[in-house]
């Protein structure tokens, strides 16, 4: 589900870390401040890429005033020079965003930002496709912004094709194309409503990681395209409630046991002749999970089971649409799934390298047609792809080390078997590289630093800061610096004694007295809580107001390999809960924690966890503030939920022992209910049920509701009024510091 982390989990700064000798007072580090602009992260580039000939660096920088407007720069790494190549506001035509493209930003997780979210670079290295506002525009190196459509509609999905001959979009559910410059032109059919040509389906944008619905040849003579039928897809009604009215959307949603869309791909000219029809088996209820052309001009299409359990590698002949299995990838253990992933990438030979956990651990492996050969033997997880010099015979990625850090390794592409770490072990990392394997750009962030961002060599070294991003006089971080806390880090035994990794940050304490705890927790598969990287102030502030802040992150969660996520299989809302009751138990231990003052709080499946949690242990919490929570596993979406779930009409009885609603009469600690009104996520249902629920059994609960807002609740001035509402709660029910 790629569920929403509403908060920054950890924040945290040395308290001497560049204390100027001038400072003698530290300004009190508000919850209004945490969420303002400047961010008090300092800046934070998206979307970086390399140009296809390496020479250029190009990203989307935040402006200073307005943390969440973002525009284009790009870095000349020859002459080492800046520039503004698109002023999103001087371009832009603040047209409003149809819904459809309000969607998919959701499903991208940008849907709160600003200006310019993505762009393309033309394979020349000429310019950039940039879409702001509905529109697409291409700007050149030397400043001059060229607009190619200006419509009532939006272009969704843009791209230029490989050769740069074309641009295609979406428009009002069919796929256009046209030379660059030139009128676009539609080259799949118009049908009706339910029917949509080149667009990723609901659940393949919301839990594949799969953004789009076609894809260009390398020649730029052929495309594969999606047609995704609807109607099957049951309707959820959907009143996004707002301020100042109502609006109501039929949603095609597919809750988990119900039919999904049915999806075909095609393979068509770039003006919509010679279609085919690509075989893709006779079972329609699949998914299509990755769509690639290879080096051979062979399609490659990768064919994923319901059930997730089976993933087929398709071989698909472009002229026929005729298809084999070329290999097939299954679970690394019987009561376990497939984890998709982009870690793959076809070789000059023909050969395929292949990310798989097969081993229990993620790792790469070599497939060349009919032998595999293991690569990377780690007993902790690979991470990323990060790129691939061939004529080097070099291969990078990123890796867990220790748990609680990632790192950049190279090793020999043919002979892997020594690893190389390029970068600093202090810091958590991840990285990308140029098309020429020669270049990396690397992210690292620490606890007492947030993230900096700069290009290396293919030997790591450093060649030139991007963002370094220091804490100087003037970093708007600076004047916190001296009354920041570091973190401390440890493990605690689970039932069957796996060592569940926990952070703490505690506020200045006085000897002889206990103070509360702030319970931070996701708890659900994916997200990683407890790390060494930065997390942003909000931790901080938390301690600021003489609270404990506290993480632990229970099995099922990512990056410990097969069996530490294995537990929730078929059972969700279980070993998480105990998992947690294990540091809610070791707290109580603590001479420093006021025992009866241990406060929940979690968003999404983290809002699902502090219910289940409350249910199952009354008394042993405080209170629990519950945001945006799924209450039913049967009202959230196919692939995320029968992913670990299975499907409710086989299963039904685990759906049962996992739903939030039987026992929410058992609730009798404290209890504040959050939710957007316009959750298309975990819909308003979730939460409306639970409420009925509770006021018919007379059970006392507290709700905030947020009119016009979606699964992110979160902008300058709606979440500080959030977060002050959640310690006005605490307050009100006792759950304060000693005076």
């Amino acid at each position: 589900m790629r569920l929403l982390l509403a908060a920054a989990s950890a924040a945290l700064l040395s308290t001497t870390a560049l204390a100027d000798d001038h400072m003698t007072q530290t300004p009190e580090l508000t919850i209004e401040r945490v969420f303002a602009s400047p961010s008090l992260n300092g800046p934070s580039p998206r979307a970086v890429q390399f140009s296809p000939d390496g020479r250029y660096l190009t990203l989307l920088r935040n402006r200073e005033e307005d943390a969440a407007r973002y525009d284009l720069w790009g870095f000349d790494l020859e002459t080492s020079e800046w520039r503004m190549l698109v002023d999103s506001e001087a371009v832009g035509s603040g047209r409003e965003l149809s819904e459809d493209e309000k969607m998919q930003r959701e499903r991208a997780r940008v849907g709160s930002l600003k200006g310019i979210i993505t762009y393309q670079w033309a394979s020349d290295a000429s310019g950039v496709l940039v879409p702001i506002d509905g529109d697409l525009y291409f700007a050149k190196l030397d400043g001059e912004v060229q607009r190619l459509t200006d419509t009532e509609e939006s272009e969704l999905n843009p791209k230029l094709s490989p050769k740069a001959g074309y641009v295609s979009f979406i428009r009002d559910r069919q796929l256009w194309v046209g030379e660059v410059g030139g009128e676009a032109a539609p080259v799949t059919p118009k049908e009706d409503d339910t029917i949509r040509w080149g667009e990723a389906e609901f659940v393949a944008q919301e839990e594949m990681s799969r953004l789009t619905g076609y894809w260009w040849k390398g020649d730029d003579t052929r495309l594969a395209v999606q047609r995704t039928d609807e109607s099957p897809v049951g309707i959820v009604t959907r009143a996004a409630i707002g301020a100042t009215g109502t609006q109501v959307f039929d949603q095609r949603y597919p809750v988990a046991g119900s039919d999904n869309a049915l999806v075909d791909l095609f393979v068509m000219d770039p003006d919509g002749g010679n279609r085919v029809k690509v075989d893709l088996g006779e079972n329609t209820d699949i998914y299509i999970a990755r769509v690639n052309w290879g080096p051979d001009g062979m399609l490659y299409v990768q064919r994923q089971n319901r059930e997730q359990t089976v993933l087929d590698m398709l071989k698909v002949d472009p002229a026929t649409g005729e298809s084999e299995i070329w290999f097939t990838e299954e679970a690394a253990r019987e009561d376990y799934w497939i984890n998709l992933s982009d870690n793959y990438r076809f070789l000059k030979d023909g050969s395929l390298l292949w990310w798989s956990e097969r081993d229990g651990f993620g790792n790469f492996y070599r497939f060349d047609g009919s032998e595999w050969t293991q690569l990377t033997s780690l007993k902790e997880p690979v991470t990323k792809l990060v790129g691939i010099n061939e004529d080097k015979d070099q291969l990078f990625f990123t890796a867990v080390e220790g748990v609680l850090t990632e790192q950049v390794y190279s090793a020999s592409l043919s002979e892997p078997s020594e690893l190389t770490r390029l970068t600093d072990a202090d810091y958590t990392n991840t990285a990308s590289m140029d098309p020429t394997g020669n270049r990396l750009y690397v992210t690292r962030s620490a606890p007492d630093q947030p993230p900096q961002s700069y290009i290396a060599g293919d030997l790591g070294q450093q060649l030139t800061w991007v963002e370094e991003n220091a804490l100087s006089e003037e970093h708007p971080y600076t004047p916190f610096l001296m009354g920041h806390t570091m973190p401390e880090y440890g493990t605690i035994p689970a039932e069957d004694g796996t060592p569940l990794h926990y952070m703490m940050l505690k506020p200045d304490m006085e000897a002889g007295k206990t103070y509360p705890v702030f319970y931070y927790h996701y708890s659900g598969p994916g997200p990683q809580i407890v790390d060494k990287g930065w997390g942003g102030a909000l931790a901080q502030a938390i301690v600021d107001k003489g609270y404990i802040y506290f993480a632990l992150d229970n099995r099922g969660t990512a990056n410990r390999g097969v069996d530490f996520e294995q537990p929730i299989y078929r059972a969700m809302g279980g070993v998480e809960v105990l998992d947690q009751k294990t540091g809610a138990e070791f707290l109580k231990t603590l001479d420093y924690v006021d025992g009866d003052k241990i406060a929940l709080y979690g968003w999404s499946y983290g809002g699902y966890m502090t219910l289940k949690q409350l249910q199952a242990d009354p008394g042993l919490y405080a209170a629990g503030v519950s945001g945006a929570p799924v209450t039913k596993w049967e009202l959230y979406d196919t692939h995320y939920t029968e992913r670990f779930m299975g499907d409710p009409r086989e299963v039904p009885e685990a759906y049962e022992t996992a739903s939030a609603i039987p026992d929410a009469t058992k609730i009798s600690d404290p209890l504040l209910l959050i939710h957007g009104m316009a959750d298309d996520n975990v819909v308003f249902e979730n939460s409306s049920e639970l409420i009925s629920v509770l006021q018919e059994n007379n059970v006392p609960f507290e709700m905030m509701l947020y009119p016009g807002y979606t699964h992110r609740v979160s902008g300058e001035q709606i979440s500080p009024h959030m977060w002050n509402s959640i310690f006005r709660f605490l307050e009100a029910h006792g759950v304060t510091p000693p005076e």
